[in-house]
């Protein structure tokens, strides 16, 4: 154990021992081996630097040695432990070195030597030199000194000899980059990826308990094991993570949280945009930049480096698909290229986590989408009934801990009523409710000022939250009351079993689309004659289902669009549905939507095939789609073969018969008993083809007349004949007999009266055969 000439004088040496026992000033014990060497003085001996670090030796100094003699039932070496590292920084590097082969040549240099507990020491191995320092002693069982089987308790000791048979187990130093194989090494205290301390609703997090255990499972699990035993799984760590989906859904939350969540350095949290730079070649440094400390870590402590945590927001503003971007600079083709080689590019990291956030995936180059880059992708959905629950928890912790909240307020009731609210929309609410409760305890006088005599009072109630609901907080991806109300707001008027058909069937297209695994997506077409209410009665089947997404898709919303903008805003009608668990899209005016005139004829094919394709598209998995359509034009739908798109075709015929129109007055309720039985006395047995709407129109009309219509009547007193009018808009005499008992006139003034009716856009009526 001599390792430099350098004497340290000791004050006897009147002994013959191998062992002997070194005091010092402080009077303390330590147990060295000691051989004789033909370069050291006599009555000196000769202590190595680390040696003199562990017995707080100096050189020249006058020490107390004594012999040491072994007890070798009780004090051979069973099992050792040692913690090791390079001697020399300058000596680093990450090349693996056997544990197993170090502990023979351990054994082999320092066999029958003396060690203690705490002891500093030199091996040099593979032409490298390292320092151990020993961490553990442990007996060995005598009965296994005498060949036989071990019977006793091993005990620790603090200072043994070692044996031929002592076993060595090696741990690396804390902080060291050195890197071991082998059996003989001590199961590192490796610190748990996932910090203990971290919760779900401490973090803000709600209704993403599915999504954070996947992103575990495929992202994490393979970090919690020892780097030895994943290299000799051959396996290789997920670098990315893509998180997807509707705004205000939790996607920067949760990306923010994952680093709270595990116990790593803090994460480098990018926008998008941030990247670019006008200087050329800046991009792509800036990229280069995110990477280097990985990189440099990498290089120096191999499989042993720490996680290097990148999130990019917005991560589809810089990773276009490339060639996709207008000009001649490329700047966004080069950062593309620049971020994908230095993900998995030909020098491989194998210490990073990459996770990217937007709104629209399909805009991100394929490329960076593949295994071994962005491969786990992830949509950060609207949260379900259960997720809702969970959120609002979280905003109204506070409010219930200092007991602000009305005991009158129910969650589970707020989740129930917040269909398709995301996250933020959730928490909007809450601060919606909290305003309306504190606007009630301000005094609005000369001055703003808060009632200080009710504020202490002040709770948020039930009725807050309700009255947000109604008025300050509608979900983008919900439903939106006023889009459809307006096409039923004269409600629907059921003047016959044909109404009631087409509402019934649509009451069993409903349900095929909740109930059924089988037929995710289900489409309906209500075909009939202009003006017989088609709109109307696809508006009310979407109400009635109380599906949490319903969205009108009508030619009035899309004015001056261009053929490719048309199409945009369609897709992008389907694609929020797909977003909902449960969604209805109403098609209004398919022959509109398409540009159809009988002139030539002429149609958008663009929209059409668009139109098609998203007709048919089935919708992802455990997502459900139900798709009214209505078309005037049946015939033409037919020739562009667009028919077949559809599940089933319902017919919405006009009002027909005299008893049918009878009962649409009736239910109107804009004629007394014995106004109605006149009307019906002319109407019967008579073909009437009159749409409802139309109808409607003509009664609304009549009103308007009321009161200057006798007075018109005598002034004209043009004659009444069927040419007046011509053979195809012939007024019948049913209509001209409604107005006219309406209006209180008799039979002698029915002539007159048709020359103001001339004027009115009237139904057409037939006399039957």
């Amino acid at each position: 154990m001599i390792s430099h000439n350098i004497g340290i004088k000791i004050k006897c040496c009147s002994f013959s021992s191998r062992h002997v026992v070194v005091r010092t000033s402080s009077n303390h014990r330590y147990i060295f081996t000691l051989r004789t060497h033909p370069s050291v003085v006599p009555g000196n001996i000769a202590f190595s630097l680390p040696q003199r670090k562990w017995a707080g030796l100096s050189i020249g100094q006058d020490i107390d040695v004594s012999p040491y003699t072994f007890d070798k039932t009780k004090q051979c070496i069973g099992t050792m432990t040692i913690e090791i590292d390079f001697l020399q920084k300058k000596s680093i590097d990450a090349n693996p070195y056997d544990t197993d082969k170090m502990a023979a040549e351990f054994i082999q240099q320092f066999n029958s030597l003396a060690f203690s507990v705490g002891q500093q020491l030199v091996l040099s191995f593979n032409d490298k030199l390292f320092g151990l320092l020993v961490k553990y002693i442990e007996g060995m069982d005598p009965s296994i000194l005498k060949g036989e089987p071990g019977t006793s308790k091993k005990q620790k000791i603090d200072v043994g000899l070692v044996v031929g048979n002592s076993q060595v187990a090696f741990e690396k130093a804390e902080n060291s980059s050195l890197n071991l194989i082998g059996k003989s090494k001590t199961k590192e205290n490796r610190q748990s990826i996932i910090n203990p301390d971290w919760n779900f609703e401490k973090m803000g997090i709600g209704g993403l308990d599915r999504e954070f255990s996947d992103i575990f499972r495929r992202a994490f699990a393979s970090r919690v094991f020892p780097p030895e035993l994943v290299e000799q799984m051959g396996c290789k760590h997920v670098k990315g993570i893509l998180l997807y989906g509707p705004p205000g859904c939790g996607k920067t939350l949760m990306a923010r949280q994952i680093g709270k969540m595990l116990n790593a350095r803090e994460p480098k949290v990018v926008n998008g945009p941030e990247i670019l730079n006008k200087y050329v070649g800046e991009s792509e440094a800036n990229i280069r930049k995110l990477f280097a400390d990985a990189e440099e870590e990498q290089r120096r402590l191999g499989a042993n480096s720490g996680l290097h945590i990148i999130i990019f927001d917005e991560i589809d503003a810089i990773c276009k698909q490339r060639g996709s971007m207008m000009g001649s600079t490329g700047v966004h083709d080069t950062v593309v290229n620049q971020l994908l080689s230095k993900i998995d590019g030909v020098e491989q990291l194998n210490n990073i986590l990459v996770i990217g956030m937007t709104n629209r995936p399909d805009l991100i180059d394929e490329a960076l989408l593949r295994p071994g880059r962005l491969e786990v992708k992830m949509e950060i959905g609207l949260p379900d009934e259960k997720g809702r629950l969970q959120i609002l928890h979280i905003h109204t912790a506070r409010m219930r801990e200092h007991q602000l909240l009305a005991e009158d307020v129910d969650i589970k009731e707020l989740s129930v009523e917040t269909k398709n609210f995301s996250g933020a929309e959730l928490e909007g609410l809450v601060r919606a409710a909290q305003s309306t409760a504190m606007n009630r305890h301000i005094k609005a006088t000369t001055k703003v000022e808060v009632n200080m005599e009710t504020a202490e009072s002040l709770r948020v109630t039930r009725g807050d939250f309700l009255a947000s609901l109604e008025n300050d907080i509608k979900p983008a991806f919900g439903t939106n009351q006023e889009d459809y109300a307006s096409y039923i707001m004269n409600g629907i008027i059921q003047w016959g079993d044909p109404v009631t058909r087409v509402l019934e069937d649509g009451e069993l297209l409903v349900q095929q689309t909740k109930n059924s695994d089988r037929t995710p997506l289900v489409s309906v077409l209500l075909e009939g004659p202009p003006h017989s209410g088609k709109t109307a009665l696809a508006a009310k089947i979407a109400e009635e289902s109380n599906f949490p997404f319903i969205k009108i898709c009508s030619p009035d919303k899309t004015i001056g669009f261009s053929e490719t903008a048309k199409c945009q805003a369609m897709k992008k009608i389907f694609d929020d549905a797909y977003k909902s668990q449960l969604s209805c899209v109403v098609v209004d005016d398919i022959e509109r939507l398409l540009d159809y005139v009988p002139i030539g004829p002429r149609f958008s094919n663009l929209v059409l095939q668009a139109l098609l394709v998203l007709l048919k598209k089935t919708p992802p998995q455990g997502r459900k789609l139900l798709i009214i359509g209505t078309t005037s034009r049946k015939d033409v739908l037919q020739e562009m073969e667009m028919l077949d798109a559809f599940s089933t075709t319902i017919h919405v015929p006009s009002i027909a018969t005299g008893e049918q129109l009878m009962e649409a007055l009736e239910l109107l309720g804009n004629f007394r008993d014995n106004e109605r039985s006149t009307i019906a006395q002319h109407v019967k047995g008579k073909k009437v083809c009159i749409g409802i709407k139309k109808l409607l129109m003509l009664i609304e009309m009549s009103l308007q007349v009321r009161g200057f219509l006798l007075q018109g009547c005598m002034r004209e007193t043009r004659t009444f004949s069927k040419t007046h009018f011509g053979p195809q808009t012939l007024v019948s005499v049913t209509l001209r007999a409604l107005y006219c008992v309406w209006y209180g006139l008799n039979v002698v003034h029915f002539k007159k009266a048709t020359v103001l009716l001339a004027d009115f856009p009237t139904a057409v009526f037939s006399s039957s055969q």
